[in-house]
């Protein structure tokens, strides 16, 4: 493994994570939240994360865990589906951590900066903790994009879009409650960009410690694999498809999912 893909892989999980200030800009340089677009691009981010993580990367796992110098076929399907959900009950434990009222995923507008619109003497706190919550959330989703990165070039570029994607309307929701209880736009932009850093952190993190076991065991590159497909199918599930409906029409988010899944199909096709 080369340092040149090592330093692809981190800048493509340093952009997806610091997307958040995307989020955090469009609250204070527009008036209106444009609905019908984020429920597009979010159905859009769901779409190619499903699918990469069915027809892509569970397979690659897949392929590495069945192979004869591994576990062989049986054995080895049986690990790819047990790290699946495992990869499914990690992000759900963490999901589970985050107090709903303090949860990273309520949807806000960018009209809520208008004073008339929030009123709570809590908000400072209500917006530190939700930047808490979405660096909590960013872990293991900066591991998967930097896995991915490493192991495909292309198909990281897919899931950092996808994930930046995601993490736009993240940092509306930390960029809002702070804006208002501290009337600073600096102070809350670069709170709101600072919680994204920890998807690069996730994906130090994750090298640091995985990688010594990567390069000298097949095994877990494989686990790591269908445990990271897991993760993304759990994210688009649970934080992606309902974000989209809420933000537009219904039919608006399943177009995006499906124009995510369509582009994502000719990419990797084209890759054949």
């Amino acid at each position: 493994m080369d340092i040149h893909s090592l330093f692809i892989a981190f800048g493509l999980t340093l952009f997806a994570g610091l997307s958040t200030g995307i989020g955090s800009a469009l609250a204070f340089f527009t008036k209106h939240t444009n609905t019908k677009f984020l429920s597009l691009a979010l159905g859009f981010s769901a779409g190619v994360m499903i699918y990469v993580s069915f027809v892509e990367i569970f397979f690659k796992g897949k392929n590495i865990l069945t192979s004869e110098d591994v576990f062989g076929q049986r054995m080895g399907t049986w690990i790819t589906v047990l790290a699946f959900f495992g990869g499914m009950a990690l992000i759900a434990i963490i999901d589970k951590l985050v107090p709903n009222v303090d949860n990273p995923h309520e949807v806000r507008k960018v009209e809520e900066i208008d004073e008339s619109v929030l009123k709570n003497k809590k908000l400072q706190r209500m917006g530190l903790l939700t930047a808490l919550a979405i660096a909590i959330h960013n872990f293991p989703e900066g591991l998967a994009t930097f896995t991915a990165a490493l192991s495909d070039p292309s198909l990281g570029i897919a899931i950092a879009v996808a994930i930046a994607i995601h993490n736009i309307p993240e940092g509306i929701a930390v960029s809002v409650p702070v804006y208002y209880a501290t009337k600073s736009r600096k102070k809350a932009f670069w709170l709101s960009f600072s919680s994204g850093l920890a998807e690069p952190v996730g994906a130090i993190v994750g090298y640091l410690i995985l990688m010594p076991f990567i390069k000298s065991s097949d095994t877990m590159m494989g686990i790591i694999f269908a445990a990271v497909a897991g993760i993304m199918v759990f994210i688009s599930l649970d934080e992606l498809l309902p974000a989209a409906e809420e933000y537009g029409e219904h039919h608006l988010s399943i177009y995006g999912l499906v124009t995510g899944m369509a582009l994502m199909a000719v990419s990797l096709l084209l890759f054949i």
